[in-house]
């Protein structure tokens, strides 16, 4: 006799070897690793409710941006100095609503605290950079956050950064809620890119590269709308002149972006795409490592099996 039986079930009939369940285990983890890694994590949810109000604030915000181009002469908006201080005080009321909104269909505490950790990196990363040359590192951070966790998450983060990096520097004025709405676009046009599931690698860091440097010129240019009808009547061949036409108003603020901010909207894309393509994809693989862990969106299950057994063996007893 040998000591081992034939008998399906028997007590002594060998099983696995610790190395081969190892394996196995092994296997499953980078399988699982593999099909999480292939989905964009969506740590924030856009609903109907949010979409909408991301939309409302986005249709206010480009009036706010291009009122000075888009008014005629002959429209009584064109001639008041009171649109830009108009859009600055509507602007902070319908960020915190799309905000409130988008938090509150889907930004739970694990979204939050990811929320903070990013945002306070990005806000201690702008003062790095600030007022050198254009030089601001936290455009990165913010387009592979809004890469990796999705346009809604991007939009908050965006936001939140710009304005926590203005307290911390100092820089709260009118055109901060322009700045928050700003880079709210910005990451959350990331986390609308092509391929978010699928593209990984070298070619999707080149495709975040071309986005940020694209981005952060945008920025700048967007951000001049905003600061130039300030300056009426400091230089004629570059102020706003509300009764001018489309056409001259689009040389002159040519003119106006090239004499003030190019030098500094360059800069900050070569950085955006030096920092992207060097420290990208190791920034990426630890954003997506946090956000496996995190498990955002899976639902919390309280089992209660020790209790049951106990429960169970009590009354069997």
């Amino acid at each position: 006799m040998t000591g081992t039986s034939d008998t399906p079930g028997a007590p002594d009939a060998p099983g696995p070897s610790g190395t081969e369940r190892a394996g196995r285990r092994a296997r499953t983890d980078r399988a699982e690793r593999a099909g999480r890694t292939d989905r964009q994590v969506r740590a924030v949810r856009i609903g109907p409710r949010s979409a909408a109000a991301l939309g409302i604030v986005s249709a206010v915000g480009v009036a706010a941006f291009g009122w000075p181009l888009l008014a005629d002469s002959a429209s009584g908006l064109a001639h008041s100095g009171d649109a830009p201080w108009l859009f600055a005080a509507l602007l902070p009321l319908l960020l915190a609503v799309a905000v409130a909104a988008v938090a509150d269909t889907g930004l739970d505490a694990k979204a939050v605290a990811m929320l903070g950790v990013l945002a306070a990196a990005g806000a201690a990363l702008r003062p790095l950079g600030a007022g050198t040359a254009g030089l601001e590192p936290m455009f990165f951070l913010m387009v592979l956050s809004g890469r990796v966790l999705g346009p809604g998450f991007g939009f908050v983060l965006g936001a939140v950064s710009m304005f926590a990096s203005a307290l911390l520097t100092g820089g709260v004025g009118p055109w901060l809620p322009f700045q928050m709405l700003s880079m709210g676009w910005v990451a959350m046009g990331a986390g609308l890119l092509p391929g978010p599931h699928s593209l990984r690698g070298r070619r999707e860091l080149a495709l975040l590269a071309a986005y940020g440097a694209v981005a952060s010129v945008l920025y700048g240019v967007v951000m001049n709308l905003q600061g130039w009808p300030f300056i009426s009547g400091l230089a004629s061949g570059i102020s706003h002149v509300p009764g001018d036409p489309l056409e001259v108003k689009l040389a002159k603020f040519t003119a106006y972006v090239l004499a003030t901010s190019l030098g500094w909207d360059l800069p900050r894309a070569l950085l955006t795409v030096v920092l992207t393509l060097t420290v990208g994809g190791t920034v990426l693989r630890a954003l997506r490592r946090a956000t496996r862990r995190a498990a955002f969106g899976a639902p919390a299950a309280f089992t209660g099996a020790p209790f049951a057994r106990s429960e169970g063996g009590n009354a069997e007893s």
